[in-house]
């Protein structure tokens, strides 16, 4: 039996959004249809809160937009954080309509030509992910008479430590090798451009702290390094982020605390080199997850060879993540509840699944749930990030879901 993940204590004392879930679901299935997702600001008011407490004056916060790209998302989040990271044209359309051009960061392989124009006009700041792409941005503002401002994404010969997707140590489309960095750098500053930093990404979803500041401490270390190796300091250094969320039964949430205060004394003793330089810490996941509840309803109750399965009008084409299809090794179930009943007794197994055809559309797989019949609604807890823009969305053709804010009317 995969039993459902309790949920995590601090996501358990979030009554806003177990409102939403448990006795007002209905409300809002009823004013906005089925499935919808619910996402709450004031959670992410209090993780930004949470976060400023522990961590260094010195050190800013970004919230990188592919975590939630929804607008008004992004429109709640803008005036909580100092910057905002994308990763596509669509993307920046949505950050420059909240965010002045300078607050704003590019990063992403592939860059198109109209990609890089557009940022450069703007005044973004591009994160070049390879010597090919600096020397495009480079040539088109040329054209354009704009120096454009660039940074470097670093490919760090290190790794996060228990990540639960690593970007470094190794191989990579994202980012220029370590190794290969100070030569782009000093061509980049040559060539007219803004210098900008560096930005070093070395893993996700990550819970240990220890790992964490592992990670920080040696990108510190490689920040200097290259920066001396290259002649020129970074004006910014984004550490990155990876800050994990408690998903599943077993999971510890991060010690933020733990972290800020190891950060401080790392950057107490930095490098000279860098004593002038801001740094900045990318967070998303970790600042929306837990804003964002999925309701979806019971369309049928059946028994199949003495199993019961709840088939619901939603599904992986509106969370991915959550069916364990989102880069998950091993499927575990995401926290769900009847909702109206998540205080009462579980007295049955059940599979939740969606209404794809596919066996891949499973939301809950044998999970110990009040008994549910149809027409009751089941929220999916931790739906705010990489959920609906994460998923293929038009699979077999199926009605798009609602996304509505708290508190936004």
């Amino acid at each position: 039996m995969k039993p459902m993940g309790p949920i995590p204590p601090e996501f358990a004392g979030q009554a806003g959004m177990l409102t939403i879930a448990g006795t007002r679901a209905d409300d809002w299935l009823a004013r906005h249809g089925s499935p919808l997702f619910v996402y709450d600001p004031a959670i992410v008011a209090a993780r930004v809160a949470r976060f400023r407490a522990a961590m260094p004056a010195a050190v800013d916060l970004h919230y990188a937009v592919k975590a939630n790209p929804f607008p008004p998302m992004i429109a709640a989040v803008a005036p909580l954080v100092h910057g905002l990271d994308v990763a596509s044209a669509g993307e920046l359309a949505k950050a420059l309509a909240v965010k002045p051009a300078a607050a704003i960061s590019f990063a992403g392989p592939g860059k198109r030509d109209s990609e890089l124009a557009a940022a450069i006009a703007a005044g973004a700041t591009l994160n070049v992910e390879s010597e090919g792409e600096a020397r495009r941005a480079i040539a088109i503002g040329e054209l354009a008479g704009i120096a454009p401002r660039l940074a470097v994404r670093v490919n760090p010969d290190l790794e996060l430590r228990g990540s639960g997707m690593k970007m470094g140590g190794r191989a990579s489309p994202f980012g220029v090798d370590a190794e290969r960095v100070p030569a782009l750098v000093k061509a980049i500053v040559a060539g007219g451009a803004v210098w900008r930093g560096f930005h070093i990404f070395a893993g996700s979803q990550a819970l240990d702290a220890d790992a964490l500041t592992e990670t920080q401490a040696a990108t510190l270390a490689l920040a200097a390094r290259l920066a001396d190796e290259s002649g020129h300091a970074p004006p910014l250094v984004n550490l990155g982020g990876g800050f994990g969320v408690p998903y599943f039964s077993g999971d510890t949430a991060v010690d933020v605390e733990r972290i800020g205060a190891a950060l401080a004394e790392r950057l107490a003793a930095r490098a000279g080199v860098l004593a002038d330089s801001a740094f900045a810490i990318e967070l998303g996941r970790w600042l929306v997850a837990e804003a964002g509840v999925y309701l979806t309803r019971v369309v049928d109750r059946k028994e199949s060879r003495g199993e019961t399965f709840l088939v619901v009008d939603g599904g992986l084409h509106h969370q991915l993540a959550a069916s364990g299809n989102f880069g998950t090794v091993v499927r575990r179930n995401y926290p769900l509840a009847v909702a109206g009943r998540m205080g009462a007794e579980a007295t049955e197994e059940a599979s939740v699944v969606g209404c794809l055809c596919t066996p891949l559309d499973r939301l809950g797989d044998k999970v110990m749930l009040p008994r549910a019949q149809e027409g009751d609604a089941i929220a999916v807890f931790l739906a705010g990030a990489y959920g609906l823009s994460a998923s293929p969305a038009g699979f077999l053709g199926h009605p798009a879901p609602a996304e509505v804010v708290a508190g936004a009317g």
